[in-house]
């Protein structure tokens, strides 16, 4: 599939992200959406197209742990010589049967022969990496001494255009990390398919004004029990964490008991349906769009600002979530935010769908925890927002 072709395949999965009405059905999902032929959004003033390509086409396979996914990252050169802002991105999956996500992730110059040697260790295209890029010190979102999460593609997911004088920061010498998770519970694991997306980046050379974006994630734990007429083995919560580990790391694996620490007093898990976690705000910033993930569970998600407070607003909420129609959200105008703020995600789950999903429920039943895979969840609120 040639880029072009591509990305108008891509461009078809959902509406452009100006588009704020939240999906109007709330599953059961079909695990990825069907195309049209909506083309890309033109230029606009000062802007130029930079289409990245996969150096070759990859069939992904199961890790040694057993499951049905894998994350693999790829370094890709934009040969910048100079500075520049992306103000949009347009993922665009050749094989959409087995893309669930990718994100896209700016490296600094500083960084570059990190990467360089992570990519060194593996032959082939890429590297696996699970839980993030792999690369030790360069997955720091926000941090001009990591990596900066630029942009994210899941299923609906169209061109990510920013309006205003904003945009992602890559400065000369700074590097691509493409991360593509690929999921085959639709063949048990065996292999699927090839694979050869490719992203186009929309650049300018930026004004003395240009405000640079960085990502700020708002996660939450996913403790949800199976359901009353559910049982087996991994209803067990220790069974599944121990499951998820096996298939990922130890890294993923400890996540569900790291966040329960982080976000609930006393570190007690709260099995039930929905999960909630507040983060104070760290630095004063200026808040302008929210993107809401979860797997094939979800039902609802939502980011408030001050909750419970008389300032409290409501920044991000997609009431009837759908997998294959996630995308990002602008908010109608920018939001001021700093420390002494608080921003709480909410995320809410039905275990019952895992009985009407193709994908899952050939699956044994599990208490669902936080997991890299289709069949695990996740709970994530990604804030795009801009220092002040």
């Amino acid at each position: 599939m040639t880029l072009v072709t591509a990305l108008a395949a891509v461009a078809a999965c959902g509406s452009d992200a100006d588009r704020r009405a939240a999906p109007q059905a709330a599953g059961p999902h079909s695990m990825h959406a069907g195309a049209s032929s909506a083309p890309p959004q033109p230029l606009r003033a000062g802007e130029r197209f930079l289409d990245l390509n996969m150096a070759e086409a990859y069939t992904p396979s199961t890790p040694e742990g057993g499951g049905t996914d894998e994350y693999r990252c790829q370094v890709i050169d934009p040969g910048l010589t100079r500075t520049a802002f992306v103000t949009g991105t347009l993922f665009a999956p050749e094989n959409v049967a087995i893309a669930h996500h990718a994100i896209v992730y700016a490296v600094p110059s500083d960084r570059a022969a990190l990467v360089r040697k992570q990519d060194a260790k593996t032959p082939g295209l890429g590297w696996q990496c699970f839980g993030g890029t792999g690369v030790p010190g360069a997955d720091v979102e926000g941090d001009d001494q990591g990596a900066t999460w630029v942009a994210t593609w899941a299923p609906g997911a169209t061109e990510t255009l920013l309006d205003q004088d904003i945009g992602f920061k890559l400065g000369p010498g700074s590097l691509i990390i493409l991360q593509i998770h690929y999921n085959l519970l639709a063949t048990d694991g065996r292999p699927a398919g090839s694979d050869r997306s490719a992203v186009r980046l929309r650049l300018t050379d930026g004004t003395p004004q240009t405000r640079e974006l960085i990502t700020l994630p708002l996660d939450a734990p996913t403790d949800l029990p199976c359901a009353p007429d559910e049982s087996g083995p991994l209803c067990d919560r220790a069974a599944s964490i121990a499951d998820v580990t096996k298939r990922f790391g130890p890294d993923v694996g400890e996540s569900a008991d790291r966040q329960v620490e982080e976000c609930n007093p006393g570190g007690v898990p709260k099995p039930g349906n929905t999960q909630t976690c507040d983060q104070k705000v760290p630095a004063p910033m200026t808040l302008f769009a929210g993107f809401g993930h979860m797997h094939l569970l979800g039902r609802a998600i939502k980011v408030e600002l001050n909750p419970g407070t008389p300032n409290a607003k409501v920044v991000l909420d997609v009431p009837q979530f759908d997998f294959d129609n996630q995308r990002l959200i602008k908010l109608p105008s920018p939001v001021e935010i700093g420390p002494g703020d608080t921003l709480r995600v909410t995320c809410t789950h039905d275990a019952r769908l895992r009985r009407q999903l193709p994908q899952l429920k050939k699956l044994p039943p599990r208490y669902v925890v936080w997991g890299d895979g289709t069949s695990d969840e996740m709970c994530t609120g990604i804030m795009t927002v801009s220092p002040r």
